[in-house]
C-alpha cells in the first residue's frame, strides 16, 4: 500500500484487480469519524480510462455500502485505526493556510490526471461533479467584499456597448476655474427669498449691438475672475459659452446669470439677467428669455440705431406685456467712429429714441397703453459696454452733486438735462429759449461735452493734462496707470468717473417690477387655467407656501450631452432637491393626462453662465436649473407638487408663442445605415435643445429638420455631428416648405357621400379676406371667445354680415390655423340638430384635410371654407365619426380643387448695410433671384445706407454669399421669415413640361415645385382627382364641361 500523499499515474490501474485496489483503500472506522475536510479523489472522466475506472469504483462502493448508504464492509484494521486517530489529534495544530495549500495542490494534481492516494477512507470515496470544482477564487475573496462585482453573459448587451460605460465628456462649453462672486452664496440666496428685491429681465436687441459686452460690464462688477484681464483689448463674452459662439462671435443660446447688484443708495438687488442672441436666425431663444422675465432691457447700438431685429424685439416684448427700457450702447462709436459734434450727437441720440417710441406705439395697437421712452423719465441709460461706463440723466445729476457739493435736487436737475432746455449762466436758470448769443442745450453742455473732453484728452493729450482733467472730476489714478495702452487707460478713467452699473441698477429697481408686482400680468398673460383657482391666486401672489408651479421654457445639456437640465421660473411655492414633482407636457389637460410623468428633483442651482450654484431649494419669483425632470419634456413644461392634483385640477402654462416660422428644411441620413437608431436619438435631442426646431420623419421614410434659415440649420447639424449623435450624416439640399391656398371661389358646390350612402356633405372653398389669416395667427381672434364676441370682430373689422359672423365652428389646421370653417346652411332646408351632432366630427375632418392639402400634403392656407348644404341619417350608428370624418376631409378637398388652387412660399424680409457706391449692385443681385427692393434710405448720422427688400425663401441659399462677392464685403444683410405668397403659375397645369437641368420660366415655377415636392415626399408626380371626386361628382363634372364646351362653340 503506497503511503499518504504518493501519486501515481492512471496508467498504472488497468493491472491492477478489483480486489488489490480495494485492499490499497483505507476502510471506514466503525465507530463515528472525527470532523474533518475529506480530499475528492479526482478522475479525469474524460478519458476511456477514467472511465472504466469509474466503474470498478461503483462496484466497489456498491460492496461496501448498503441501499441506504450504512458502511457494511470489512472491520477496519486495528494499525489503520491507530493511524487514522494520529491523524486525527494532528489535525487541530494544522494550519488553515497549509490545509488549503495542501488542497490546492491535490486539486491541481487531479485536474492535471493524478489520483492522490491516502489513508483517508471517506475523502477518497467521495465523487465530487465537476460542476462542483473550485479552480478559481470568487471576485469576492480576490476584490473584497467592498467591492461590486458584476458578472455578466455576452448575450445581455450588445457588442457595441460596454459594461461599464466610461466617464465622457465632450468638450463644447468654455470652462472657468477660478470665478466666484464678491459676496457670498448665501447672501444671494437669501435675497431670492424676498421677491420684492429680485429682479427678472432679458436682454434683447440687434445683433452686434453689445449685449454680451455689457454682460461682461456687470459681470466684472459682481465676480473675481483671475482670467478677466483689465489691460486686455479682447472681450470675454462670459455669457457666450459654447466654444462656437467664441469662434463666431455670435451668441446662439440664451444663458442667464444671477447678479447681486448695488443701486445708488448702496442696496442690494438679485437681477436674474438672460443675455439672448441677436441674430434673427436665432429669435426663438428670445422668445425662451422673455417668458421668463419681468421687463425686457433693449440694447441699441448708437450709432446703427434701430434695426430688423431691434423692431421685432419691440413687438414681442409687447405682445408679451413687458415693460421695457433701453440701454443707449456704444456711444463712443460717435465720438471715435462717426466723429460728430456733441450737438449731432445728441440729434442722433433724439433721433433713435424717436424712432423706438414709434415703433413701440405701432405694436401697442392690441395691448393698451404703454410708458414712452423718455431719459427725463429714468427708462433710458446710456452706456459704452466696452469702455465700462454707464449711466442715466439721473445719476449723472447725482454726479455733478457730489462732485460739487451744492445742495440741490438732483432729480429736477435730471429733468432738465433732455430736450430743448438751455442753461442761462447769468440768470442761474434753465429755460426753453437759447441766451443771448446762443448756446447748447442742457444735455450737450452738461453731458456730452464733459464726455468729450474725457475721450479727446486721453486719446491725443499728453498725462499732466489727463491727469488735471481727471482731477477736475475727482478722479485721481495711480501712475502705473498712465503707461497703459489707449483702450484699457479710457476704460479706467471712464469706469472712475461715471461708475459702472449704479444709473442701470436704477433703472431696473424703478422701471421693472418685481415678481411679484408682476405676477398678475404674467399669470394671466402665460397660465391657461381658471382665475377662481387656488393656483391661480397662489401665483398671483407668488406665494412660496403655496403649491408648487413652475414654468419649464429652456433645456441645457450636460456635459457629456446624453441627458438635459430644465431651466424655469417657480411661480409659486418651493422646489426642493429630493422632491417628486409632476411633469406636465405641452399635450396635457385635466380631460387628457397622458402627457404627464412624475419625476424626482435630484440637484438645483443658480445657473451662472459657466458656473453652477447648487441651493437646496428655490422660492417662488426665481429662476432655477432642475436636474431629473427632463425626459419627458420636449420644448416646454408645467412642473407641480405630485399631490396638488387632488384637491383641484391643474392647467399648464401656454407653449411658446414665435414670432417667426422655420419654414428652411433639409433631409438627413447617417453614412452609415447602421447608426440610424444613433442620429434618430440625436434628432430628439435637437429637438429639446433648439425650441424652434422641428424634426419629422416624411411617408418616404427621410428624416427632415425644419429651421428659421442657413445658420441656424448649421448649428444645429454641428451639435447633431459632434454632441447629439456622434455620427456622420449626410444632409440633402435645402428646400422650403410650401401651403396651399385659393384664388378664387368653387366653380360649383362639391359634395361627398359617406361609405354606407346614409350622410351627404356639399361645401364650397374661396379665399380669406387680405390680412385675416395673420390676425387669426397672432391671437388677435381667439376661436375660445364666445360667438357674440367673434361675431362683433368679423363684423366690425371684416364688415361680415350677422349670420356668417356667428356660424364660424372652427380655425384650422389648430386652434390659431389660417383657415375657417363655418356654417352657411339654411335651418328650413337642413336639421341643424342632426347637423350640431356631427359637428365634432366635421371640424376633425376639416382640420385633417387643411394640415394636408391635396396638391402637394403642404398645410392649407388662406381659405374659408362653408358648409352649403347636409344630409344627415338620425340613426347615431350611420353617422359615427368613422363615417363623417373621412368624407369631411374629402369633400373639403375637392371644394378646394374647384376654386382654382394655387402654392404659396415663404418670402424673407431682407436689410442690407451697405455703402452708397453699393447700392445697384444690390439691386441686381436681387433681380436674379426674384426679389425686390421696397426701400433704401439713408443711415442717420453714418455714411451707410440701408436697402430693404423681400426676396424668396428657396431664392436665398447663397445670397448672403453672393451679395458679399458683388460688393466686395462691403455689405451685411439680415433675413427674417415675413410673409407667404403666391407662387407663379398653375400647379395643376399637364401641359407644362419640365426639363431636367434647365431652369424653369417663371410661369412654370409653380408646377415644378409641386412636382418636385411630390416626388421628394414619394407621391405619385399628379393629383389624383379620383382620389377627392365621388362617381355622382365626376359626372356632374363631365356634364358641366360639356355645357361649357358647347357654349364655346
Amino acid at each position: 500500500t503506497p503511503r499518504r500523499g504518493t501519486l501515481f499515474s492512471l496508467d498504472s490501474l488497468p493491472s491492477l484487480s478489483l480486489s488489490d485496489l480495494s485492499s490499497s483503500l483505507s476502510a471506514p472506522p466503525s465507530r463515528s469519524p472525527s470532523p474533518r475536510r475529506q480530499q475528492p479523489l479526482a478522475v479525469d472522466t474524460l478519458s476511456p480510462l477514467g472511465n472504466r475506472f469509474g466503474e470498478k469504483r461503483k462496484k466497489m462502493d456498491d460492496s461496501l455500502y448498503d441501499e441506504f448508504g450504512n458502511y457494511i464492509g470489512p472491520e477496519i484494521e486495528s494499525d489503520q485505526e491507530s493511524d487514522r486517530e494520529d491523524e486525527d489529534e494532528d489535525l487541530p495544530d494544522r494550519p488553515t493556510e497549509e490545509a488549503e495549500a495542501s488542497d490546492g495542490e491535490d486539486a491541481a494534481a487531479a485536474s492535471n490526471g493524478w489520483i492522490t492516494a491516502s489513508n483517508d477512507v471517506d475523502m477518497d470515496n467521495q465523487i465530487v461533479l465537476a460542476e462542483d470544482k473550485k479552480y478559481y477564487p470568487t471576485a469576492e475573496e480576490v476584490y473584497g467584499e467592498d467591492v461590486e462585482t458584476l458578472v455578466m453573459d455576452e448575450d445581455e448587451q450588445p457588442l457595441e456597448q460596454p459594461i461599464i460605460k466610461p466617464v465622457r465628456n465632450i468638450k463644447f462649453e468654455v470652462g472657468v476655474k477660478d470665478s466666484s462672486m464678491y459676496v457670498p452664496t448665501q447672501f444671494l440666496v437669501g435675497l431670492m427669498s424676498n421677491p420684492i428685491l429680485v429682479r427678472n429681465v432679458a436682454l434683447i436687441g440687434h445683433l452686434q449691438h453689445g449685449k454680451t459686452v455689457f454682460m461682461d460690464m456687470l459681470i466684472e462688477q459682481t465676480h473675481h475672475m483671475s482670467t478677466f484681464d483689465v489691460n486686455s483689448e479682447k472681450h470675454l463674452r462670459y455669457t457666450d459659452t459654447r466654444i462656437d459662439e467664441q469662434e463666431r462671435k455670435i451668441s446662439i443660446k440664451a444663458i442667464p446669470m444671477s447678479l447681486v447688484l448695488e443701486d445708488s443708495n448702496s442696496k442690494s438687488y438679485l437681477c436674474n439677467i438672460m443675455d439672448t442672441p441677436g441674430h434673427v436666425n436665432f429669435s426663438d431663444e428670445m422668445t425662451a428669455a422673455l417668458r421668463l422675465a419681468d421687463g425686457a432691457v433693449l440694447i441699441v447700438d448708437a450709432a446703427e440705431g434701430v434695426m430688423v431685429n431691434t423692431e421685432r424685439a419691440i413687438r414681442h416684448a409687447i405682445q408679451d406685456r413687458l415693460p421695457i427700457v433701453v440701454v443707449i450702447n456704444k456711444v463712443d462709436r460717435l465720438i471715435t467712429e462717426l466723429k460728430l459734434p456733441p450737438k449731432d450727437a445728441y440729434f442722433k441720440l433724439r433721433h433713435t429714441l424717436e424712432v423706438i417710441n414709434n415703433n413701440i406705439a405701432a405694436a401697442t395697437y392690441a395691448v393698451g397703453n404703454v410708458p414712452v421712452i423718455d431719459p427725463v423719465v429714468g427708462n433710458v441709460c446710456f452706456a459704452s459696454a466696452t469702455a465700462g461706463w454707464s449711466f442715466t440723466l439721473q445719476s449723472f445729476a447725482k454726479l455733478y452733486v457730489k462732485l460739487h457739493g451744492i445742495p440741490f435736487d438732483a432729480d429736477k436737475f435730471a429733468s432738465r438735462l433732455w430736450g430743448d432746455i438751455y442753461y442761462h449762466p447769468d440768470a442761474r436758470a434753465f429755460r426753453k429759449k437759447p441766451p443771448v448769443g446762443g448756446g447748447e442745450r442742457s444735455f450737450v453742455q452738461f453731458v456730452l461735452e464733459p464726455l468729450y473732453k474725457i475721450y479727446s484728452q486721453v486719446i491725443g493729450e499728453h498725462k499732466k493734462s489727463v491727469e488735471s482733467t481727471l482731477a477736475e472730476l475727482g478722479v485721481t489714478l495711480p501712475n502705473a496707470a498712465y503707461k497703459l495702452n489707449v483702450r484699457p487707460l479710457l476704460r479706467l478713467a471712464c469706469s472712475s468717473v461715471f461708475g459702472h452699473s449704479l444709473g442701470f441698477t436704477d433703472m431696473l429697481v424703478q422701471h421693472i417690477p418685481s415678481p411679484k408686482a408682476a405676477a398678475t400680468r404674467k399669470v394671466d398673460h402665460i397660465y391657461t387655467g381658471p382665475k377662481d383657482s387656488m393656483i391661480y391666486k397662489a401665483m398671483k401672489n407668488c406665494d412660496p407656501d403655496g403649491p408648487l408651479m413652475v414654468n419649464v421654457t429652456k433645456l441645457y445639456p450636460k456635459s457629456d450631452c446624453s441627458v438635459f437640465d430644465a431651466f424655469g421660473r417657480v411661480y409659486s411655492g418651493r422646489i426642493r432637491t429630493g422632491q417628486t414633482v409632476r411633469v406636465l407636457g405641452e399635450g396635457y389637460s385635466p380631460d387628457d393626462e397622458e402627457d404627464m410623468t412624475v419625476k424626482e428633483v435630484t440637484k438645483l442651482w443658480v445657473y451662472q453662465a459657466r458656473d453652477r450654484t447648487p441651493i437646496a431649494e428655490a422660492p417662488a419669483g426665481s429662476w432655477v436649473l432642475i436636474e431629473g425632470v427632463d425626459a419627458s419634456i420636449m420644448k416646454t413644461a408645467t412642473l407641480c407638487d405630485e399631490d396638488v392634483g387632488r384637491y383641484e385640477d391643474v392647467y399648464i402654462f401656454r407653449p411658446l408663442q414665435f414670432n417667426t416660422l422655420p419654414v428652411v428644411k433639409t433631409a438627413t441620413e447617417p453614412l452609415n445605415p447602421s447608426e440610424l437608431p444613433k442620429m434618430v436619438e440625436g434628432l430628439r435631442k435637437i429637438s429639446k435643445s433648439y425650441p424652434l426646431a422641428i424634426t419629422k420623419v416624411e411617408e418616404s421614410g427621410e428624416h427632415t429638420i425644419l429651421g428659421t434659415g442657413e445658420l441656424y440649420l448649421d448649428s444645429i447639424m454641428k451639435d447633431l455631428r459632434e454632441l447629439y449623435s456622434e455620427v456622420e450624416v449626410k444632409v440633402a439640399d435645402p428646400v422650403v416648405s410650401f401651403c396651399e391656398t385659393v384664388v378664387e371661389s368653387s366653380s360649383m358646390k362639391c359634395f361627398a357621400e359617406t361609405p354606407n350612402k346614409k350622410n351627404k356633405i356639399t361645401m364650397i372653398a374661396e379665399p380669406l379676406e387680405s390680412g385675416l389669416a395673420e390676425k387669426i395667427e397672432n391671437g388677435a381672434v381667439s376661436i375660445d371667445w364666445n360667438r357674440k364676441t367673434i361675431g362683433e370682430f368679423f363684423e366690425k373689422n371684416y364688415h361680415w354680415d350677422v349670420l356668417a359672423s356667428r356660424s364660424i365652428w372652427a380655425f384650422g389646421p389648430d386652434k390659431q390655423g389660417p383657415n375657417i370653417l363655418l356654417d352657411d346652411t339654411l335651418s328650413g332646408e337642413v336639421d341643424k340638430n342632426l347637423l350640431n351632432a356631427v359637428k365634432d366630427s366635421i371640424v376633425q375632418g376639416f382640420q385633417w384635410g387643411a394640415r394636408e392639402g391635396p396638391l402637394c400634403d403642404e398645410p392649407i392656407r388662406n381659405v374659408k371654407f362653408k358648409i352649403v348644404d347636409a344630409r344627415i341619417a338620425p340613426e347615431p350608428l350611420h353617422r359615427g365619426s368613422g363615417q363623417i370624418i373621412p368624407t369631411a376631409r374629402r369633400v373639403a378637398y375637392s371644394a378646394f380643387l374647384m376654386a382654382t388652387p394655387r402654392l404659396m412660399e415663404p418670402m424673407y424680409y431682407v436689410e442690407i448695410q451697405t455703402p452708397i457706391d453699393c447700392v445697384s449692385a444690390i439691386y441686381t443681385v436681387l433681380s436674379r433671384r426674384r426679389g425686390h427692393v421696397t426701400a433704401d434710405v439713408p443711415q442717420p448720422g453714418t455714411p451707410a445706407y440701408i436697402v430693404k427688400a423681400f426676396l424668396p425663401v428657396i431664392e436665398s441659399f447663397g445670397f448672403e454669399t453672393d451679395l458679399r462677392y458683388h460688393t466686395q464685403g462691403q455689405a451685411f444683410c439680415l433675413s427674417v421669415f415675413d410673409h407667404w405668397a403666391i407662387v407663379p403659375g398653375d400647379p395643376l397645369d399637364k401641359s407644362i413640361v419640365l426639363r431636367p437641368l434647365e431652369p424653369a420660366p417663371i410661369q412654370h415655377l409653380a408646377r415644378e415645385f409641386m412636382v418636385k415636392t411630390r416626388r421628394r415626399k414619394g407621391m405619385s408626380e399628379d393629383v389624383s382627382i379620383n382620389k377627392f371626386f365621388d362617381e355622382a361628382m365626376m359626372v356632374e363634372l363631365a356634364q358641366q364641361a360639356a355645357d361649357l364646351h358647347q357654349q364655346m362653340l
